[in-house]
């Protein structure tokens, strides 16, 4: 008992955050084998829930992002975010909105490898289908309307120009929809491209850029990247178990 009240000290004010009291109940093993590093690790990762530099609700909305994107899929994490989430005051649209991005986010494996498949193709002398004067593609015109097109997704475009306008279609709904600000899916678009389990150099700079232009502070993106850096207490929260059960079995293992 000692030992967890170290833990929830803080010079911050107590404010009731479900997630902050799901990161101390997930590390009490592990406080018990390092009360030191635990308090100060989870000083820092409760940071952004604390501060209030953004509303708690969006806070959870981004560690949700995290937690179900595409590259990452944590079911424990995306339960306990969502379940945050709608503690917070989130609605169900911005929860599906949030589920819609994590889905989209597997973009990047054309963005990253469609202009490295045309440049091995030119250097064999292999020219590619020309398929873009023949192709309808009216959402892609539409997100080009709303100034969201991104001149990186020129290669695939050019590549198959149908599939593109369907994945744009599927797009579209995000950034005409409304559910969000132009600042607040910027931020949220920050995060997706940060996270730990993605690290999208050019999708980082384009949201910052934009967001930035939508009216987010310097202080408002930097949360973003420390929500980022906080995703990291899911290694322990999925370690220290394991590691609990197998030491059990494997006497040995025990720290004396």
């Amino acid at each position: 008992m000692r030992r967890r009240a170290r833990i929830r000290q803080s010079s911050a004010p107590s404010i009731k955050a479900d997630t902050v009291e799901h990161f101390e109940s997930a590390m009490e093993k592990f406080a018990k084998w390092e009360p030191e590093w635990a308090s100060k690790y989870l000083k820092m990762a409760a940071n952004p829930w604390k501060n209030r530099i953004l509303p708690l609700k969006l806070v959870e909305l981004i560690s949700l992002g995290l937690s179900v994107s595409c590259t990452n899929l944590q079911s424990e994490a995306t339960r306990q975010h969502i379940k945050a989430a709608l503690q917070a005051g989130s609605t169900r649209e911005e929860i599906i909105c949030i589920l819609k991005c994590a889905s989209l986010l597997a973009i990047h494996s054309c963005s990253l490898g469609a202009p490295i498949l045309l440049e091995e193709a030119e250097k064999m002398g292999i020219k590619p289908v020309q398929r873009e004067s023949e192709a309808i593609t009216p959402a892609v015109e539409k997100i080009r309307e709303i100034d969201q097109w991104n001149e990186a997704w020129n290669p695939f475009y050019e590549l198959d120009p149908v599939w593109t306008d369907e994945f744009m279609a599927a797009g579209a709904d995000i950034y005409v929809g409304k559910v969000f600000s132009a600042k607040d899916l910027e931020l949220i678009s920050i995060a997706f491209d940060a996270s730990i389990t993605h690290m999208y150099a050019p999708g980082v700079r384009r949201h910052i850029k934009a967001a930035l232009k939508a009216g987010a502070t310097m202080a408002e993106i930097m949360e973003v990247l420390k929500i980022c850096v906080a995703n990291g207490i899911y290694a322990c929260i999925l370690g220290v178990p394991i590691l609990a059960e197998e030491s059990k079995l494997q006497p040995k293992a025990r720290k004396k």
